[in-house]
């Protein structure tokens, strides 16, 4: 079996499994996920959407950041299991037909990454605070990101880059 999404099928006599539907990125998911697999381990493994990252697997670090049913969460510490029915949005859900979203756009523009390894849960923690607040005060910025961590950055780059897609350019 790949190591692409195990369905239904493949799973049908795994015992202690939990079937999970859930829409990841618009398209509709279901597959059979065990108890102690974080939601993470499901994005990146069972359905290869690897722009999710696992830096320190305990919810501190906001590499995993995923928009789930609207809210910023860290995917690694969310078990699949609990998820069934919402809606996912991760990093590889921004850009439309090759076109990058305005905040992708714009952590290119200003610089907003380095080594890359933090950027997807920056911009997804970003991406759940702009949907909810079109126009985020410096500080309402700063809450937003207070879950992840930039080693590389110094984050100046990345509140321009949030900046800049608040407003549109």
């Amino acid at each position: 079996m790949s190591a692409v999404a195990r369905t239904r099928e493949d799973d049908a006599s795994a015992e202690g499994s939990f079937s999970l539907a859930l829409s990841v990125n618009g398209n509709e998911r279901e597959l059979l996920v065990e108890p102690h697999e974080s939601l993470a381990e499901v994005l990146r493994n069972r359905l290869d959407l690897r722009g999710t990252k696992i830096g320190c697997n305990s919810g501190e670090c906001g590499a995993c950041t995923v928009v789930l049913d609207g809210s910023a969460v860290c995917s690694c510490v969310t078990l699949a299991c609990t998820v069934s029915g919402s809606q996912v949005t991760t990093i590889e859900g921004l850009e439309r037909d090759g076109v990058l979203d305005r905040l992708q756009e714009a952590f290119v523009e200003y610089g907003g990454f380095q080594c890359g390894f933090c950027t997807s849960g920056m911009i997804m923690s970003a991406h759940a605070l702009l949907s909810q607040t079109k126009n985020p005060t410096e500080d309402e910025i700063r809450i937003a990101l207070q879950g992840n961590i930039c080693r590389c950055t110094g984050y100046a780059q990345i509140l321009q880059a949030v900046r800049a897609a608040a407003a549109g350019a």
